[in-house]
C-alpha cells in the first residue's frame, strides 16, 4: 500500500501525475521515511543532502530550502531535488530531471549553484540554461573519490587536530582564502560573511574542523568534514597556506583527517575535486582515495 501522503498526492494529480508541470511537489513531514530511503540508496553520493535531512527533517525553514519529490507511475517516491542555496538532483532519471527543471524554471533561480551527479546535473542545466544562464562557471567533471581504509602509504601529520572554539579567529582567514580560491568569489560578499562565519563556527563547534596550527598561530593546513550521515562522511575545504605548499602537507594532513574520520565519524570517507586540479588529485590518490563517480557544478 502507498504511504498516505503519496496516495493523497496521486489523487490530486500531484507527483504521480504524468503532466510535466504537476509531476513534482514539495515534500513534508509525512514523507520523511520515504525521503531517507531514497537518500540512503547511495550514502556517499547523497551525503551532502542526507546530512541535512537526517539532522532537521523536511521543514523548509530548518532545512534551508525545499525538498522536491518525483514519483514513478505507481506513486513510489523515486527522485528528489533539494532546492536551497544549491539545487541538487538526487537519483534523478530523465523524466524526473525534466519535471524538476520545469518546476525550477517556473520558480526562477534562487540558488547560487547547481551541483550533483554529473549526468543528471548536466541534463538539468541543459534544460535551465536558456532561462537561468549564463553561468559564471561550469565545472562539468569533478571526480568523486572515496575510501574505507586509512592511508597505507602516507603517514598522518601528528599535529593535525580538531580546531578549538577559541581558535575560530585564527581559522577564519584560512577559510576565506580557501573559499575564494575554490569558488572565485569571497564568502564575505553580500551579507558581510555572516552566514559563512556561522557555518565555520558550526563546524568547529561540532568537532568537524581540523587543522595544523603552528605555535605562532598560523594555520598551515586545514580541512572540514562538511557532511556526516549514518553511512558516510564528506571532507571539504582542504587548504594549505601558500608559503607551505609543495611539501606534501596536503597528503599528511589528509591522511590525519582520514584516520580520525574513519575511527570516529563514518565507515566511508569521500570528497570531490576539480578534474583540472592535478596536484590535488595525485595527492588524494597517494593517500588512498579512489574515483567512484563524478559530480558537476554550475556556479552563478
Amino acid at each position: 500500500m502507498l504511504p498516505s501522503s503519496l496516495q493523497a498526492a496521486r489523487a490530486k494529480g500531484g507527483p504521480a501525475g504524468r503532466r510535466l508541470g504537476e509531476a513534482t511537489r514539495v515534500l513534508d513531514g509525512p514523507d520523511l521515511a520515504d525521503t531517507l530511503e531514497v537518500l540512503r540508496r547511495d550514502p556517499v553520493v547523497n551525503a551532502f543532502v542526507a546530512t541535512r535531512v537526517e539532522a532537521v527533517g523536511l521543514d523548509p525553514w530548518r532545512l534551508g530550502g525545499e525538498m522536491w519529490g518525483w514519483c514513478d507511475e505507481d506513486g513510489r517516491l523515486e527522485s528528489l531535488c533539494y532546492a536551497g542555496a544549491n539545487l541538487v538532483p538526487i537519483n534523478a532519471g530523465p523524466e524526473a530531471v525534466r519535471a524538476f527543471a520545469e518546476r525550477a524554471r517556473r520558480q526562477g533561480r534562487r540558488c547560487s549553484s547547481i551541483v550533483g551527479p554529473a549526468e543528471s546535473t548536466a541534463a538539468l542545466w541543459s534544460l535551465l540554461e536558456r532561462s537561468w544562464g549564463p553561468a559564471r562557471e561550469v565545472r562539468a567533471h569533478q571526480p568523486l573519490l572515496a575510501t574505507s581504509e586509512p592511508s597505507a602509504e602516507v603517514a598522518p601529520d601528528p599535529l593535525v587536530r580538531r580546531v578549538r572554539k577559541d581558535e575560530i579567529d585564527l581559522l577564519m582567514p584560512a577559510c576565506v582564502a580557501m573559499f575564494t580560491e575554490e569558488v572565485g568569489v569571497s564568502p564575505l560578499a553580500g551579507d558581510g560573511g555572516l552566514l559563512y562565519q556561522a557555518r565555520v563556527a558550526e563546524l568547529v563547534g561540532g568537532g568537524r574542523s581540523f587543522a595544523h596550527i603552528s605555535e605562532q598561530g598560523e594555520v598551515i593546513f586545514k580541512a572540514e568534514i562538511g557532511a556526516v550521515t549514518q553511512g558516510a562522511c564528506q571532507i571539504q575545504g582542504v587548504w594549505v597556506a601558500p608559503a607551505h605548499r609543495g611539501r606534501r602537507l596536503s597528503e599528511t594532513g589528509m591522511a590525519a583527517v582520514l584516520e580520525i574520520a574513519l575511527r570516529e565519524v563514518a565507515p566511508v570517507v569521500s570528497l570531490y575535486v576539480n578534474d583540472y586540479n592535478l596536484p590535488a588529485r595525485a595527492a588524494y590518490h597517494r593517500v588512498g582515495f579512489r574515483e567512484i563517480g563524478a559530480f558537476m557544478s554550475v556556479l552563478f
